[in-house]
């Protein structure tokens, strides 16, 4: 056997072997955890966003709303998938609980996990999310992704979208995050 048909077999291999965990993966997100356990991961995870970037906090004091997603899991080897719970709040009220999925395909392999938050400025924009049955990030309601140069240059003045979102707690083997292409669903938590 020569020495590039014994690599093709061991990469093979391993591609079907990661591919059967992103697969299995999958398979366990939409078990929901109970609403007791989303709210309190949402709060540290936003309490945390605040207390390290001042931008966001600001933006949380005029914000209608915060879609709190506090981790999100990806795992990918060529194609991929990612999930995760969270909840929608008002002040310190939540509103709904909601699940996050996206899959993709392409050059990726690794295991990574974050979080983010979406910041609804507008009445419309929450009618959107209430009203769409699954709302779609790219589409609908205008959603600028806040890096730390954007979120340096926002002000009350130029507060122009519908939706910010914030992407922090980033972990793992995987470079890049996306959120565009992300669905988000209203769900009812278990008990």
């Amino acid at each position: 056997m020569t020495v590039k048909r014994t690599v093709l077999i061991v990469l093979l291999q391993l591609g079907l072997s990661l591919a059967s965990a992103v697969a299995g993966f999958c398979q366990a997100a939409p078990f929901a955890p109970p609403g007791a356990e989303i709210d309190q991961k949402v709060t540290a995870a936003l309490d945390n966003l605040y207390a390290h970037d001042e931008e966001a906090k600001a933006l949380g004091a005029k914000a209608k709303a915060v879609l709190v997603f506090p981790e999100i899991r990806k795992a990918a080897f060529l194609i991929g998938a990612q999930f995760g719970f969270g909840a929608l709040r008002s002040g310190s009220r939540t509103l709904g609980y909601y699940r996050t999925g996206a899959a993709s395909y392409g050059f990726q392999a690794g295991v990574k996990q974050f979080g983010y938050a979406l910041f609804f400025m507008t009445d419309s924009a929450l009618e959107y999310l209430d009203k769409s049955g699954g709302f779609a990030i790219g589409t609908g309601p205008s959603v600028v992704v806040v890096d730390k140069g954007a979120a340096r240059s926002l002000t009350t003045t130029s507060l122009r979208a519908d939706v910010y979102a914030f992407v922090f707690d980033q972990m793992g083997l995987m470079a890049g995050i996306g959120i565009e292409g992300s669905k988000i669903t209203k769900i009812t938590p278990s008990s």
